[in-house]
């Protein structure tokens, strides 16, 4: 019952949480997370992003490119395609500046730039350095292009990412029937430069998408298995607790159905009172008999399978250790002399059940572990104490699997909380863990009365 094999599955889940938050202790996995992570329609990418500058990262660059090819696009239309100035200006503001929409409308982003840049590839056609230049995309034009497949890679839907695909080498082979001589055609380079940025971010969204929805199935399966065993642990209680209270129930009516032949020359009100107790003792048997056999869901009743063996309680807690030392686990018993005296049932059969479960922990996660038992009184005829401390394990502990049931805890919770009392376990400073139980008698005793 150390605490690493005590808590495998939290441990797990908290550090794959860490790892989908981007909250690893390699910057490499951090952004890699971040990256993987999609945004969503309205959000801007990395919009998720556990830390500032990660959400502002896809702004930043953005804006470093639309400030260094703004201005490289205008002196190059400028000098080396000898457009117009004042065209060069307005066709630089048009291929660039609409970048920054990218960043939260990508689709939106991508239209005006298509259209811009078809724009410059007609109006270059009448430029006079255009011969011996690349064209229908300039380099500018295709840097700046692959920024903006980008932001559509991490954001849209395949589908819409092969439309935009499609379209831009649909834009390239119409502009292709009037290319100019002398000039060097960059549809292909275009249209494959485009492909491959778009196939990798879009891959990378997809996988994030994939490890999104493994998460969410992942917390939905953990809401149900803990369910489920909590369920199951409370229905396992209340077939003990049947056991208990049929015991009671059935020396009240035997009681009853004696009463008038242990005392003779009983008025008859009075016996036909104890024959209505009799008769409510065996209805309100024949009710548990009933929801016991719900409970089981089995539909087995009666002798037919059913649990009709009596329950252990303190009294068999030497034996129960006895049986995990011959396991190999060493076990010391410290076991009060009245802690079984004048215990209601229900206390005494969680304080056997909480020890055997904790012992049962520590053969299975902690195999070696020097563990200390202690059974005891508050005071005389005061609450039942429990406590199983166990040290670190020696041997080499197997993590347990994430789909474990995990009924140890569950259940000790359930039964102390069946007869109102506490609970405290957690590990210890030297790796060792620790269980210790308060079991009131008065609660206990109203609940079984």
């Amino acid at each position: 019952m150390s605490l690493k094999s005590r808590f495998p599955a939290r441990v797990r889940n908290r550090k794959a949480r860490e790892r989908r938050e981007g909250r690893g202790t390699d910057p490499l996995d951090r952004f890699a997370v971040v990256l993987r992570t999609p945004a969503r329609p309205g959000e801007a990418l990395f919009a998720r992003a556990p830390r500032r500058w990660q959400r502002m990262l896809p702004f930043t660059v953005v804006g470093i490119f639309v400030i260094t090819l703004l201005p490289v696009t205008i002196a190059v239309l400028t000098n080396d395609y000898g457009a117009n100035g004042g065209w060069a200006g307005a066709l630089g503001v048009a291929q660039t500046v609409p970048l920054l929409l990218a960043v939260t409308r990508p689709v939106s982003a991508w239209a005006m730039v298509l259209c811009a840049d078809v724009a410059g590839a007609v109006l270059l056609l009448g430029a006079d350095g255009v011969a011996g230049q690349t064209w229908p995309w300039p380099p500018m034009v295709i840097v700046g292009y692959q920024v903006l497949m980008v932001c559509l890679g991490l954001r849209e839907s395949v589908r819409t990412l092969v439309q935009v695909w499609l379209a831009t080498g649909a834009a390239g082979v119409v502009l292709g029937f009037s290319e100019p001589s002398g000039v060097t055609n960059t549809v292909a380079l275009q249209f494959v430069l485009s492909g491959a940025v778009l196939a990798l971010t879009g891959a990378l969204r997809q996988l994030g998408d994939a490890r999104q929805r493994i998460a969410e199935q992942e917390s939905i399966s953990e809401a149900e298995r803990a369910r489920r065993t909590l369920l199951e642990e409370r229905a396992r209680i209340a077939r003990e607790l049947h056991d208990v209270v049929a015991h009671h129930m059935s020396v009240i009516t035997v009681q009853a159905d004696s009463a008038p032949y242990r005392l003779p020359g009983m008025a008859e009100p009075v016996r036909e009172e104890f024959a209505a107790i009799a008769a409510g003792a065996r209805e309100s048997l024949g009710e548990m008999r009933r929801l016991l056999t719900v409970l089981r869901g089995d539909g087995t009743n009666g002798a037919e399978g059913g649990e009709l063996f009596p329950q252990p309680g303190i009294g068999r807690i030497q034996q129960l250790v006895e049986a995990t030392v011959r396991a190999g686990q060493p076990v010391e018993l410290s076991l009060a002399s009245a802690a079984a005296e004048e215990v209601p049932p229900a206390v005494d059969l969680s304080a056997y059940r909480i020890v055997q479960e904790a012992l049962a922990n520590v053969v299975r996660h902690a195999p070696g572990a020097r563990t200390r038992v202690s059974v005891s009184r508050s005071a005389p005829g005061g609450d039942v104490l429990v406590l199983v401390v166990n040290g670190p394990a020696r041997d080499a502990v197997v993590e347990v699997e994430s789909s474990g049931t995990g009924h140890g805890l569950v259940g000790m919770r359930e039964r102390v909380r069946l007869t109102g009392g506490t609970l405290d376990t957690g590990p210890l400073p030297d790796g060792g863990f620790r269980v210790a139980a308060r079991l009131p008698l008065n609660d206990a005793e109203k609940e079984t009365s």
